[in-house]
């Protein structure tokens, strides 16, 4: 694929997209595929920003529930990212592309802070960058920290990656067999069906500055290259 229809991208990556087969932890093979991955659409010219979860780690609702303080437990999942950013890092540097990881958080040992313009200069240099700590604030899911960074750099689609689901159901598909996928939804559609695509905020800015999400299985073949390229794959959710 030579031509792409983006120049600018954000890539949202789940916690659980780290963990590959297992439940829990880093996957060592399938960190190195979504690194290949990443390095063949920048190879293609795109600008790639990431945006990575912290689910595989640690989940600051799930800990809420059992009790933990709210503001404590979600500050505990910003460093579950970060985790998981600096181990991206890694992976993409040894495919030979340099890579910047900053933090909405201080923790200036491991990764700069989050500047905006920074970012932007680094995107310039053909240099990946990675978002981690989401957006710095609790009750702040990583969806509304990759909408809000998209925004934010100007990209011109946030890319939401799902394992083993090519886009945006009725239902849960691996638990629904009569479920129906989407090609293309509004906003508002997302939002008043309620569809687990991301949160109720993260569709909300991205409707107030018509930034188009993509949401598409990661582990398909050759599936974030084709997304860049423009093709129809997985759901397109836009004005």
């Amino acid at each position: 694929m030579s031509t792409t229809k983006y120049k600018r991208v954000v890539l949202k990556l789940s916690g659980e997209s780290f963990s590959g087969e297992a439940t829990y932890g880093i996957d060592a093979t399938t960190l190195t595929r979504i690194a290949q991955q990443i390095r063949q659409v920048m190879e293609m010219g795109v600008e790639t920003a990431i945006v990575v979860g912290g689910g595989n780690i640690w989940r600051g609702a799930k800990a809420a529930e059992d009790g933990m303080d709210r503001v404590t437990a979600d500050y505990a999942g910003m460093l579950a990212t970060v985790i998981n950013a600096l181990a991206l890092q890694d992976a993409l540097e040894r495919e030979g592309i340099i890579t910047r990881t900053t933090t909405a958080i201080g923790i200036q040992q491991v990764a700069e802070p989050y500047i905006r313009r920074r970012a932007i200069r680094h995107l310039e240099k053909g240099r990946a960058v990675i978002f981690a700590g989401g957006t710095g604030n609790p009750y702040m899911t990583t969806d509304t920290a990759a909408a809000l960074r998209a925004i934010e750099i100007e990209a011109e689609v946030l890319l939401m990656t799902k394992n083993n689901v090519d886009g945006i159901y009725s239902a849960d598909p691996l638990k629904n067999t009569n479920a129906k996928k989407f090609d293309h939804l509004s906003y508002l559609e997302a939002i008043n069906m309620r569809l687990e695509v991301m949160d109720a905020t993260a569709l909300s800015l991205c409707l107030e500055n018509k930034l188009p999400i993509i949401v598409f299985d990661l582990q398909a073949p050759h599936s974030l290259e084709r997304a860049v390229a423009g093709e129809n794959i997985g759901t397109l959710v836009s004005a």
